[in-house]
């Protein structure tokens, strides 16, 4: 199969995974008990009667599930997700505010969890079964083990209230203060890749092993190539594949799993906007939220895929 055929068959399941997702968001959050216009209403200092009547007709809530889920997806295809019962704030242009801390925080937790698990997973792979290896996976199983929220906590309570090295909590944009930006994210990039390192870790090494008893390396240790050349020349990136593919994933997954580790360092990211979304019962600013973390997910996804047969051209077969 070729490359070309691949990407089509892959955007044809994209569209249809993301129409399934879009409707699953609109009709669970329609499911919710309670109404947004009686929640409108109960928040109105001056309630008039039939006041609940008229938001709804207004809203357009007095029609058919099937025509307010056309009329929300296709406003959603030109990238109308609605706007904020609350601030009146269209909910593409809060995402917009939001959405580059919370990629900036993505990106440093990608960044340290793989400069710890790469390293860490090539020194496994290769003391397979001894000391070394034993001693990783204990340190790797216990950082699993711990919630990353509770490694946040640490954090702050080590490096911001005992040391003062670092901020406890609240944001610095970074074309203000490179290095204040820096500082104000590390602490949550930290608590976040701490998630991260005991996954990548285990799927490299394991990967790396497997690569290890292949005959061309034996082989290349045979024509007298120094270790060193062996694992990271011939052994390291026919083992990135799955590593790539995992990577891919998570960030999708980390895009909405961001909340409590923004609210505990005061981020203004995505994580906090869908808890005061959630919070003040602002419906369709979950609703955008929730059907933007899913596209996310699902094209992060897809560009793994797309990447993979690059990495492994078996894949095409």
């Amino acid at each position: 199969m070729t490359y070309a055929k691949v990407i089509a068959m892959r955007a044809v399941h994209l569209l249809v995974v993301l129409l399934g997702v879009s409707f699953l968001v609109y009709l669970l959050l329609d499911l919710l008990p309670g109404d947004t216009a009686e929640v409108l209403v109960a928040s109105s200092s001056n309630p008039t009667p039939g006041a609940v009547e008229e938001i709804r007709k207004e809203l357009g809530l007095d029609q058919p599930f099937m025509v307010r889920y056309v009329q929300w997806l296709g406003n959603a295809i030109t990238g109308d997700l609605g706007v904020s019962f609350r601030t009146g704030q269209p909910v593409t242009e809060a995402i917009g505010e939001r959405l580059p801390v919370t990629i900036q925080l993505l990106i440093m937790a990608e960044i340290i969890s793989l400069a710890i698990a790469v390293p860490l997973a090539v020194a496994a792979a290769r003391r397979r079964d001894q000391a070394f290896d034993r001693v990783v996976s204990v340190f790797t199983f216990t950082l699993q083990s711990i919630p990353n929220f509770v490694v946040s906590l640490v954090l702050i309570v080590i490096f911001a209230v005992t040391l003062n090295w670092l901020p406890a909590i609240g944001f610095v944009p970074l074309q203000e203060d490179v290095l204040g930006n820096i500082r104000s994210l590390l602490i949550p990039s930290i608590a976040l890749a701490s998630a991260l390192v005991p996954l990548y870790m285990r799927v490299l090494r394991n990967e790396m092993i497997r690569t290890l008893q292949e005959d061309y390396i034996l082989v290349a240790r045979s024509v007298g190539l120094t270790q060193r050349s062996v694992l990271f020349r011939y052994a390291l990136k026919p083992s990135l594949p799955t590593l790539v593919t995992v990577v891919g994933i998570n960030i999708g997954t980390l895009i909405g799993g961001t909340l409590l580790i923004e609210l505990i360092s005061g981020l203004p990211g995505i994580g906090t906007l869908i808890y005061s979304g959630i919070n003040n019962r602002d419906y369709v600013l979950v609703q955008g939220l929730i059907l933007f973390i899913a596209c996310a997910y699902v094209l992060a996804n897809f560009i793994v895929d797309m990447i993979y047969p690059l990495l492994d051209p078996r894949v095409r077969v």
